[in-house]
């Protein structure tokens, strides 16, 4: 069965931190390309970071660019969103995505993704 299974939310307090996983089961992250989407209550779902794994190229939404790093562990098939400096507009439900095919504009633009994990909630307190 094919499943992007994340995990590390939950609550913390403004300034702090929180390292995200998502493990990848049934496929192989390959030459793909990973991503981090979140959605806030009421607000639509936008993007975070995605990172293309044969190239090394990363892309970060602004608002947390300097904040947070992804990062990915092909032995472990797991890919990690560290997060750092936490406030209170970072608190959402955050989702992994991968693109099997390495598109990465196609995901980032548009958050077209071959697989989705089920999403992990981080709630920030101030």
């Amino acid at each position: 069965e094919v499943q992007l299974q994340a995990s590390g939310g939950g609550l913390v307090q403004a300034g702090g931190s929180l390292r995200l996983s998502c493990a990848a089961s049934g496929f192989t992250f390959g030459t793909g390309t990973i991503g981090w989407f979140r959605q806030a209550p009421g607000k639509e779902r936008e993007r975070v970071s995605a990172m293309h794994i044969r190239d090394g190229s990363k892309f970060y939404e602004d608002s947390v660019r300097g904040r947070f790093t992804i990062s990915i562990d092909d032995a472990k098939k797991t890919m990690y969103l560290q997060m750092n400096r936490l406030n209170s507009e970072d608190t959402a439900v955050y989702y992994c995505a991968v693109h099997s095919k390495g598109w990465l504009l196609r995901l980032w633009n548009h958050g077209e993704a071959t697989y989705w994990g089920r999403g992990t909630q981080v709630t920030v307190s101030s």
